[in-house]
């Protein structure tokens, strides 16, 4: 992938470029993330916050995650993308939904978490590691 993410949503009006490369690629498969995209997961990567500028303002919503700290969902209140994922728990790294990027064609997924909510219908892939829930990041 590109050293410089970029993208935005369908209509415009909300772009956003990240300086650093991808801490991470994955599918999460929790039930919020199920219901946020409108399908079995939703598929991100993982950027550092700081590196991320966004112009436009996005709408966003919060909900309480499996740790009992908020989780705050990023998208565009007029066309309705989804654009971005942040966890108070973890609040240096911002997850960027993948259609979102101007070169989506470059996004492979490393990893699947919270598979222990996967539906029962989802085919993993064997080759990448699976989380029952979402491992802790490093430091």
């Amino acid at each position: 992938m590109n050293l410089v993410l970029s993208g935005g949503c369908a209509c415009g009006s909300i772009r956003y470029r990240c300086a650093s490369a991808p801490i991470a690629m994955l599918n999460c498969h929790c039930r919020d993330c199920q219901r946020s995209s409108g399908a079995a997961f939703a598929s991100g990567v993982v950027a550092i916050t700081a590196d991320l500028q966004v112009s436009g303002t996005p709408s966003t919503y919060s909900v309480r995650g499996s740790s009992g700290q908020s989780t705050t969902r990023s998208f565009c209140g007029g066309c309705g993308s989804p654009l971005f994922t942040r966890s108070e728990a973890n609040p240096q790294f911002t997850s960027i939904r993948f259609p979102s990027l101007d070169d989506a064609s470059a996004f492979a997924p490393m990893l699947d978490i919270w598979t222990s909510r996967a539906q029962p219908w989802v085919c993993l892939d064997a080759k990448l590691p699976h989380f029952a829930e979402s491992p802790q990041p490093p430091g």
